[in-house]
């Protein structure tokens, strides 16, 4: 997230061409693709589609939300790429949760391999899923089953001709794991939070999580039991207590292995009951065009050894383009994930310059001037003071946007003088406009466990504990929650203050 200048010089050299690049904005969703404008538009109408789906389902509000807080959603050219950003070598496409900016990347075509195969639609909905799940039940407590078997309900959405909606398709590809024997039978599937999973188990929780989820959902069969069963577990009983709810576990395995050789029936949702609203298409600026590779790579995440490499070609990239608002942020990006905080601080500078409403160009010139206090020892009032009003003006412009909340709160702690009552607020504000970034959930608990308010914190910690993604942060929040529950919020806070020590929080 970072970037600089070149010398004057290489200004006034022409831009390379690049391939034309789109944006569709939808009340939910901002995609970026290089494909023609018609496909664009209706690739995010089925977006916008599928979440009118779940909304209708779940009895959801469809209440405006900030640009900030809409999934952006980046098609790149093909799986290998797809493959490259991951880190893995088999994604089809991949979810990154986070306040202010959360991303999704699959590839631009997805038509490619058969049934059996998982495709990038499918793992788009799938990770939209889990962005719906906690965006509409933030403190809901999910064991790592139904998480995933949520989410793999909806994955296999059908989109029909005649405009409906079919939901509880069977997954294809989670045949092989399903009809390959149990490999997660009820007793462990039920508690797999508390068990250490062979990589066939994992897999399990996919596929059998998907399979008990249908049953209780779509069979007619223990009708109130999943019901009862969540109750149980957000009213504070064990994954074993709670899963007493459904008798006999070794029944329910008969009953699932015969219910997974049948047919499978599902529910269509009516067209007039998921029409999508307006989209709108931008052609993007030769600047945002010849920047989004690097934008990309950026926003996917880097550390130490991979920034300078970004920030190479960030610099390149955006040498040409000095007004362009979309070029300079990415180098002021860039640049800041380098630690060359001056060229970010100039690029943001530049970026509200060109545009007086980049919130973003607020959000890296305060992290700039944080970065260079704390490099210089400086905490002083006045320096700090300054800071402050930079990110202010930021929230001014788009008050929902989380990232100035955020940084706001995180001004008062690193400057190490105690947060107000509107700083606190206010971080609490961007966990309820972001609920499914993690990092954000265990930094708004941590916040009220040091205020000793022990009820809410532990009600934003019992979510994160059965993440299944989350090994290391669900671990520790567990941890904490187990302080709470033995009246040792001292312990807790102390847990707090060792793990801040070992974080870097400049990014």
């Amino acid at each position: 997230m970072l970037r600089k200048l070149l010398a004057a010089a290489l200004l006034t050299l022409p831009a390379a061409a690049h391939a034309d690049w789109y944006e569709a904005s939808t009340g939910h969703f901002t995609v970026y693709s290089e494909q023609k404008p018609e496909r664009l538009k209706e690739f995010a109408t089925k977006l916008e589609r599928f979440d009118k789906m779940v909304r209708a389902l779940r009895g959801a509000k469809d209440e405006p939300i900030d640009r900030a807080n809409r999934l952006n959603v980046y098609m790149v050219d093909n799986k290998s790429v797809v493959a490259k950003l991951a880190g893995e070598k088999w994604a089809a496409g991949f979810y990154r949760p986070r306040a202010g900016g959360s991303l999704a990347i699959v590839p631009s075509s997805s038509d490619d391999g058969d049934a059996s195969d998982l495709n990038a639609q499918q793992i788009l909905l799938h990770e939209y899923a889990h962005y719906m799940m906690w965006s509409l039940s933030p403190s809901a407590v999910y064991p790592s089953w139904y998480i995933e078997g949520f989410a793999e309900t909806y994955a296999t959405t059908r989109y029909d001709k005649d405009g409906s909606m079919v939901l509880g398709e069977p997954p294809q590809y989670r045949g092989y794991s399903l009809l390959s024997g149990n490999w997660l039978p009820a007793d462990k599937l039920l508690t797999a939070d508390t068990l250490k999973l062979s990589d066939e188990q994992r897999e399990g929780l996919y596929g059998r999580g998907w399979l008990l989820n249908h049953y209780l959902q779509f069979s007619g069969q223990r009708k109130g039991q999943l019901v009862a069963y969540l109750s149980a577990i957000n009213n504070g009983k064990s994954l074993a207590e709670a899963a007493k709810v459904f008798g006999d576990l070794k029944a329910l395995d008969r009953e699932l292995e015969r219910y997974k050789t049948g047919r499978f029936s599902g529910l269509r949702v009516k067209a007039e009951a998921t029409v999508a609203g307006e989209v709108t298409i931008r052609k993007l600026t030769p600047g945002e065009a010849a920047t989004m590779d690097v934008r990309i790579r950026s926003k996917n995440g880097v550390n130490e050894k991979t920034a300078p490499a970004v920030y190479a070609e960030a610099k390149k990239a955006a040498a040409p383009y000095p007004n362009d608002v979309g070029a300079q942020l990415v180098l002021a990006e860039a640049a800041y994930d380098a630690k060359d905080y001056a060229v970010a601080e100039a690029a943001a500078d530049r970026a509200v310059a060109a545009d007086a409403k980049a919130v973003d160009g607020y959000v890296y010139k305060a992290m700039c001037r944080m970065a260079l206090a704390h490099k210089a020892k400086d905490y002083g009032k006045e320096s700090w003071t300054a800071i402050r009003k930079i990110i202010a003006a930021g929230n001014r412009i788009a008050p929902q946007d989380p990232e100035p909340l955020i940084l706001y709160y995180r001004s008062f702690t690193e400057q190490g003088v105690p947060a107000p009552a509107i700083a606190k607020d206010g971080l609490f504000d961007a966990f309820y406009y972001a609920p499914q970034d993690n990092g954000l959930r265990l930094n708004t608990a941590a916040m009220l466990l040091l205020d000793r308010d022990a009820v809410r914190a532990r009600a934003l910690l019992a979510p994160l504990a059965y993440q299944p993604h989350n090994g290391g942060m669900a671990k520790f929040a567990a941890m904490l929650i187990a302080k709470i529950d033995a009246n040792d919020i001292d312990g807790a806070a102390a847990a707090l203050g060792e793990r801040d020590k070992g974080s870097d929080d400049s990014d």
